[in-house]
């Protein structure tokens, strides 16, 4: 699996055909994650991909990017190396939020779950609540 971070552009001259889905993205080391996975069982189909061990490709963050209308949207500003890096007093554009989730995992809102053509992203209650009345509905 390469990918070529320094490659990564926001602009691309297609669309992706969004085929329906039923993955989550998530980490296995986040308690809020794990909490988050079990209040939403049963997850029958649900695909689990742990961006710790299995990184996020170009095609997966441009997926969930059609799905969310930006990068942006899928970037944690509250991820350590966010504030470590100073990333908070930069103008950062959309290429570069794109740039820096696939360059580390942390990056990444967690957890990201996407159902059919829909996009859940992030841990509040609000969004987990959504989630759970599409995937059970």
């Amino acid at each position: 699996m390469s990918k070529e971070k320094s490659e990564y552009t926001t602009d691309h001259s297609y669309t992706l055909a969004l085929l329906p889905m039923k993955k989550i993205y998530f980490l296995s080391t986040c308690d809020t994650c794990k909490r988050i996975l079990k209040e939403l069982q049963p997850l029958d189909q649900f695909e689990l991909q742990d961006i710790k061990t299995e990184a996020i490709t170009e095609t997966q963050l441009l997926e969930m990017k059609e799905r969310a209308g930006s990068h942006e949207s899928l970037f944690s500003k509250r991820a350590r190396l966010y504030k470590e890096r100073g990333l908070g007093e930069k103008t950062l554009s959309e290429s570069d939020y794109g740039k820096l989730i696939l360059e580390h995992y942390t990056f990444l809102k967690r957890p990201v779950i996407v159902f059919n053509d829909k996009i859940f992203i992030g841990n509040s209650k609000k969004v987990i609540e959504m989630a759970k009345e599409n995937i059970h509905s």
